[in-house]
């Protein structure tokens, strides 16, 4: 006999069984008619003949909660209705709060692991979700960016120390404009084995926003992690990346579709210009190419980040849908770079991403079957974070 009360599922023994009629690992493998058997915040098992489960789900479809792997957490529309990424003209608490109801919508969106590149009010969220007494996904973040280009080599890793010190997971570096600037390289290659280096040498990893071929090799020779967009890169900038092992996180559908959908809430801030604008439109059939060729070219490591900003909190397995819908990548595959494969490439593959003995108990059930209607991954019905049930 079960119990959801304010969140949490009360038991009356120590394991939670929760049955579905598929089980995805994560890592590639279905199972039919199987239960997740859950001990506190952990995964014990896998049950394959379950008699008696304490939460039965169905005809749905359990899996690892989704890993976003590029998002802007405190990113939101203002009370005038304007982008506002920074809390400007407003208080510190209404600032988090709109930072915290982001994370409520991502969570409940059926992800359960975020990393925002960043802004200090992801240390606020992150601190709350570590908590796990909040409906929020776990927060990982960059604190603060590296974007200057007139930094020294030694200002580069001064930054790169200073982010550490601040309390960053990593680092996230601007080395090419944006692609509404038209995407041209910002950073020179001393510029970048200067930050990654010094990132390396810390043991944190390095996040880099690069659109071309140029920004994204000079990222690749500096040993940086991985690349964030490279909506303008060709075949062989892609194989270069693969053969670095340098992981990919494209972005080929809901940054754009946001923008264009709340246009007048952008329009007029920054460079988000009628100008700005076509640029985006006509990056869209590039971004798709790139996708596609990545999905072709071997040993890349295609992972799952939206670039989640005002407006798409929530709506972040829309871009997944999409890589299957338009950009032809199978089913199964995409689930894999949305959790394990995003795991591995926050250095978390051990703890999370996967339905697997000793894993965090991340879990979200989908109505239907995802490996034959994608769509079936924006009908989330029950979400699960460490071993606490937000969502049912």
């Amino acid at each position: 006999m079960s119990t959801l009360l304010f969140g949490t599922l009360s038991l009356h023994g120590a394991e939670i069984v929760i049955r579905a009629a598929r089980v995805l690992d994560g890592r590639g493998n279905e199972m039919r008619n199987a239960a997740v058997v859950i001990d506190g915040s952990k995964i014990v098992r896998i049950d394959p003949h379950p008699s008696r489960p304490d939460i039965d789900l169905g005809d749905r479809t359990l899996m690892p909660g989704a890993i976003d792997t590029h998002v802007h957490i405190g990113w939101h529309f203002d009370k005038n209705g304007r982008s506002n990424d920074d809390g400007s003209g407003e208080t510190p608490e209404e600032y988090a709060g709109f930072a915290m109801e982001n994370g409520y919508a991502t969570l409940m969106g059926g992800v359960t692991t975020v990393q925002s590149l960043g802004a200090p009010i992801d240390k606020v969220v992150r601190e709350f979700a570590e908590r796990n007494n909040l409906p929020l996904p776990r927060v990982l973040t960059a604190v603060d960016p590296i974007y200057n280009n007139k930094l020294t080599p030694d200002e580069m890793r001064a930054a790169v120390d200073k982010a550490k010190d601040d309390g960053a997971d990593m680092i996230k570096i601007f080395a090419s404009q944006s692609i509404r600037n038209g995407g041209g390289p910002t950073m020179s290659q001393e510029q970048m084995d200067a930050a990654c280096g010094e990132a390396n040498r810390l043991g944190l990893r390095t996040a880099v926003h690069a659109h071309g071929p140029e920004s994204v090799r000079r990222s690749v020779m500096a040993g940086c992690t991985t690349i964030e967009h490279g909506a303008l890169i060709d075949q062989a900038t892609l194989d270069l990346m693969a053969e670095h092992h340098i992981f990919f996180d494209p972005q080929i559908d809901l940054v754009f579709r946001n923008y264009f959908e709340n246009k007048a809430h952008y329009i007029g801030i920054g460079n988000y210009t009628e100008e700005g604008f076509a640029e985006m439109q006509k990056a869209l059939p590039k971004t798709l190419n790139v996708f596609q060729m990545g999905l072709k070219t071997k040993g890349l490591k295609i992972i799952f980040g939206t670039d989640a900003v005002a407006g798409s909190h929530g709506r972040n397995l829309q871009e997944l849908v999409a890589r299957v819908q338009k950009g032809g990548q199978d089913p199964m595959a995409a689930i894999v770079s949305a959790t394990s494969l995003s795991a591995e490439s926050l250095r978390m593959g051990d703890r999370i991403g996967s339905i697997a003995p000793g894993y965090e108990a991340d879990l979200i059930a989908v109505d239907g079957d995802p490996l034959r209607d994608i769509t079936s991954m924006l009908r989330v019905s029950f979400v699960m974070k460490g071993g606490r049930v937000f969502k049912k």
